[in-house]
């Protein structure tokens, strides 16, 4: 079981890779005109401070691997008495070796999904006083194809008993579309000016896939530079959820090359959706 549990995960999750490269060689990308360090933080605020006159940019420093982090950034930000209308789940890791966070979190899980479930409960008062009927405020969480592949254990949702960097990878990202559907559906419930949806950027030319195996990465390199989206092309999904006026008001999609799409049939249980919920609140403290 052991070797087992190591390999099948890791086939699954890159089946799913080669499907998307197939999906990515025969559509082109869609576009829109269009960092995790506070040194690239602080250079992008520069930036756009240089280009642009125009409002205000400010960065805030967050490490989404630290619980207490993360509440601290909260705070900070509650402090300051601006509105937010975006909250954009972007930060992650993928297949890195097995470690833990501060908070003894497996780390792919710890920092991909859970310190985005604890950030967007704690700043959810702030998005729903900021938002409107007719002009939403929305939260937009980052996914990826690799959740088609992934199994959820709620019994080992932080991989103690046999650790895949592949399967803990897929699991956590599909815990992020599971979130998203079940946050909105809280949402719908409650009547409240906030939608929220799941994004998937597609296979992305980043650093992120420095921890494939080795065969895999010498097969990375050439593939990417030909079927690869750029970063540009993978952030543009992302922007449609956060701006575009068609989505006004629109919330539990999947969201993939500019369209709707339909998540793994697992994502939509929403027994599990319900137990997922539970047990992270219980983790993080909620």
């Amino acid at each position: 079981m052991g070797f087992l549990g190591v390999l099948l995960p890791m086939i699954r999750l890159y089946l799913v890779g080669v499907r998307v490269l197939l999906y990515q060689l025969f559509n082109r990308s869609f576009t829109l005109p269009a960092g995790n360090v506070e040194e690239e933080g602080l250079e992008a605020v520069t930036k756009i401070r240089d280009e642009t006159k125009e409002g205000k940019v400010e960065f805030l420093f967050l490490d989404l691997s630290s619980l207490h982090s993360v509440r601290q950034f909260a705070q900070r930000f509650k402090a300051t008495g601006l509105p937010l209308h975006v909250l954009v789940n972007n930060a992650g890791v993928m297949m890195v070796p097995e470690r833990r966070t501060e908070d003894s979190f497996e780390l792919q899980f710890g920092l991909n999904f859970l310190g985005h479930f604890l950030l967007t409960h704690l700043l959810l008062d702030t998005l729903k006083r900021s938002g409107r009927h007719g002009n939403h405020s929305r939260i937009v969480n980052m996914s990826s194809a690799t959740h088609y592949g992934a199994r959820l254990n709620l019994e080992d949702l932080q991989s103690r008993s046999c650790y895949s960097s592949h399967g803990a990878y897929s699991q956590s990202k599909l815990a992020l579309v599971m979130f998203t559907y079940y946050l909105h559906e809280q949402l719908t419930a409650g009547d409240f000016p906030v939608s929220t949806n799941a994004v998937d950027p597609g296979m992305v030319d980043t650093a992120l896939y420095q921890n494939l195996c080795s065969p895999a990465q010498l097969l990375q390199r050439p593939v990417a530079r030909l079927l690869f989206r750029t970063p540009a092309e993978g952030a543009s999904t992302a922007l449609l959820a956060a701006v575009a006026t068609e989505l006004e008001g629109v919330g539990g999609c999947y969201l993939y090359n500019g369209q709707r799409a339909a998540s793994s049939e697992t994502s939509y249980d929403q027994d599990l959706q319900a137990q997922l919920w539970k047990q992270s609140c219980s983790l993080v403290g909620l």
